[in-house]
């Protein structure tokens, strides 16, 4: 059984503390995502774990016995790092083959075995070449591939797909999940892409300052994000968020936006009166012509593939973004109404910024409602 552990672990460099008692547990068998903005602290830690660095304070255990003092080549761990750590003068195929070299693994099984994972990945036409004549999403792929195919119980992979193409991108997002719940590894995988995220981690831990600020599954995080930050992480377009204060009226708690009423079903009585930030998916929004529906002025109309993202205006000049499928019919500009379903808004405090009430309304991973 392949469990890590990191307990109160804290990393400076001289005045700059970038892991800041940070602890974590990482169950046999789970991938686990490691999400957030760039500088906080995700490939530290990576690293960290690794054994390439040492934490200043707390410990790592791996299957539950403390890993922090010993080697990183004793501590077996299969990794891909950003910077691909290819040895120059070896093909990719001897790259790929040389965790399993170091192993004395017989000819044929490493040569079996790195065909397989190449192949997976789509680099088996270049595993005669040199990492000078790989393109770097080859090089990226050929990392990966090393770190894969000696099957290690525990995989640490740090945005292993930065440099690969749109296409091949998409492929491995559903690839991936596939190739490592075979393996049955034990994974912590960063990413700053949080649609990759919500693709591959079963648990995603949201990171910033060196901390961790929310840990979840996916649906959770997407659901009830802890924070307006973390709210902001996730979602394309990015979340709606304006200053509400919610009020309690004949039909129950409600906010007002061009002096319409949006109702707030189940909000908790302690939110009325308190100054608010209300969060709006533009997926939870549509234009529509019924009656009671918010008045906007459309300013802008942008096709984005599979759909269309519309920047509205509400009476107070406050900006909202609406998202719907493409080819769906909405105004382009004027006038225009838009229908808010106030079941799949959040609450956050206006002061700290802390979730006061999460959606009623649950949506998947994709964003649609579930």
């Amino acid at each position: 059984m392949t469990t890590l552990q990191l307990q109160n672990i804290v990393k400076r460099y001289k005045t700059n503390t970038v892991l800041d008692n940070l602890s974590l547990d990482v169950a046999d068998g789970e991938t686990l995502v490691l999400f957030g903005p760039s500088g906080a602290g995700k490939t530290v830690l990576l690293r960290l774990v690794a054994g390439v660095i040492d934490p200043d304070e707390g410990r790592v255990l791996i299957g539950g016995e403390d890993m922090t003092d010993v080697e990183a080549e004793h501590r077996g761990i299969g990794m891909a790092f950003q910077n691909f750590a290819l040895f120059p003068h070896m093909s990719a195929e001897d790259n790929i083959a040389s965790p399993l070299t170091a192993t004395r693994s017989s000819a044929d099984a490493i040569k079996a075995s790195v065909g397989k994972v190449a192949k997976l990945l789509k680099i088996d036409h270049v595993l005669s070449h040199h990492p000078k004549a790989l393109s770097n999403g080859q090089k990226q792929r050929t990392a990966l591939a090393r770190a894969l195919v000696g099957s290690p119980p525990l995989l640490l992979l740090d945005d292993p797909l930065r440099n690969v193409d749109a296409k091949l991108r998409f492929e491995m997002r559903l690839e991936l999940p596939r190739l490592l719940a075979a393996q049955g590894a034990t994974v912590v995988y960063v990413t700053q892409d949080y649609k990759e995220a919500m693709a591959l981690g079963d648990r995603i831990a949201v990171m910033a300052n060196g901390s961790i600020r929310q840990i979840g599954t996916p649906e959770e995080i997407y659901n009830a994000p802890a924070d307006i930050e973390i709210a902001r992480l996730f979602g394309d377009p990015t979340i709606n968020l304006l200053d509400v204060t919610p009020k309690k009226g004949p039909h129950g708690i409600h906010v007002e936006l061009s002096n319409v009423e949006v109702p707030l079903p189940g909000a908790p009585e302690e939110v009325v009166g308190r100054d608010c930030v209300i969060g709006i998916r533009p997926e939870s929004i549509s234009f529509t012509t019924a009656a009671g529906a918010v008045p906007v002025d459309v300013e802008a109309e942008t096709p984005l593939n599979e759909k269309t993202v519309t920047l509205v205006l509400t009476a107070r000049k406050r900006e909202i973004l609406v998202s719907r499928p493409a080819g769906t019919p909405g105004p382009a500009q004027g006038a225009a109404a838009i229908a808010i379903d106030g079941s799949t808004a959040f609450l956050f405090d206006k002061a700290t910024g802390a979730l006061v009430r999460k959606t009623a309304t649950a949506h998947g991973r994709n964003g649609e409602a579930a």
